[in-house]
């Protein structure tokens, strides 16, 4: 009887320990109540990226947390490889969802073939698959982010305003803004949309430009923005009338040169960061424009949370999709008469 009582005690506790064990089939956990926690597996490309690790990370992190979602986020290091093999061991742990920050969106059809073959739902996020056709491969991939172009635009609008409006700047008189350009990442679709457009606006208003020089940086870095900007001031010297920058973090190294180089020119960044709040507030650089990466995270998140359950990806949500299965977060225009507000 005593042997029968010890075995009957044996089986309960085994069984009272597998009931709250962990459900391994889906990647998901179980608590007491039986309530399965939904697990994303999500990477930023690179956590030197003064946004993306700054912004977009700590946002996807607060936003996952109010939702009662787990999310594991991993550092690609800007390598396809590595990207790669996370996406991997992500599915391997059977991850409800994929949230990928591409590294090469000329790459996306590998990452969007894993995510299919596993059948596990995957949102690409601030960098946009450029391969014809990547997006229609699966009916469970969405994109979060912008549209590329509006950046530049509204970038190159800011600049021109203020060229119209401070004739001073033309330096040497000759009605030719003469500047130099941080690009980023090259390929990257924000990268070259910023570039081509911010410029282009000047030629819409019908103002003549020459560039003395431009550089892309990979790693979009302040001190890649640092360096070259000193290499270009001992290089043309007064004839710099402008500094375009793709992101804000190549235009705080562009002003610590010219800071410490005793010199002032216009520099105009992207994503308003707080560094650039304070920048504008202390006339050391004229304007930026959002990247609203808080809003980008939120949408990351809602989105996921839809499609684990099984639902519309955006029902009960403010976001819409556009014709390539894409959320558009809006960019906005941050100047020294509005900064505060952004503060």
């Amino acid at each position: 009887m005593k042997k029968l009582l010890s075995v009957m005690l044996v089986l309960t506790m085994v069984l009272a320990i597998v009931g709250c064990s962990s459900d391994k089939g889906s990647g998901t956990t179980t608590d007491q109540q039986g309530t399965k926690e939904i697990v994303i597996g999500a990477n930023i490309y690179n956590f030197g990226d003064n946004f993306m690790n700054g912004v977009v990370s700590p946002a996807l992190k607060e936003y996952a947390d109010a939702a009662g979602v787990k999310i594991n986020i991993v550092d690609s290091e800007n390598q396809q490889n590595k990207l790669n093999d996370q996406v991997d061991i992500f599915i391997g742990q059977g991850v409800d969802i994929l949230a990928i920050n591409l590294v090469d969106p000329a790459s996306a059809s590998t990452i969007i073939q894993k995510a299919k073959e596993a059948n596990i739902p995957l949102i690409l996020f601030n960098k946009e698959a450029t391969e014809e056709g990547a997006m229609a491969m699966y009916d469970k991939v969405w994109y979060v982010g912008t549209a590329s172009a509006d950046a530049g635009i509204i970038q190159g609008d800011m600049m021109v305003a203020d060229w119209k409006a401070n004739a001073k700047w033309d330096k040497n008189g000759d009605g030719k803004v003469q500047y130099v350009l941080l690009k980023g990442e090259p390929g990257h679709p924000d990268a070259e949309a910023r570039t081509e457009y911010s410029v282009k606006a000047f030629d819409d208003a019908g103002i003549p430009v020459e560039e003395l020089a431009m550089q892309p940086d990979p790693n979009w870095s302040t001190d890649g923005g640092n360096d070259k900007m000193a290499t270009w001031l001992a290089s043309f010297g007064d004839r710099i009338e402008l500094v375009i920058c793709n992101n804000d973090g190549m235009a705080f190294g562009a002003i610590n040169a010219m800071k410490e180089q005793g010199v002032s020119i216009p520099v105009y960044g992207v994503d308003a960061l707080e560094q650039a709040l304070n920048h504008i507030a202390d006339g050391e650089m004229n304007g930026t424009v959002l990247n609203d990466g808080k809003n980008q995270a939120k949408a990351v998140i809602d989105l996921s949370l839809n499609v684990a359950n099984g639902k519309d990806p955006i029902e009960g949500t403010s976001w819409t999709l556009d014709d390539v299965k894409a959320v558009r977060v809006p960019y906005v225009a941050v100047t020294p008469d509005n900064f505060a507000d952004f503060k």
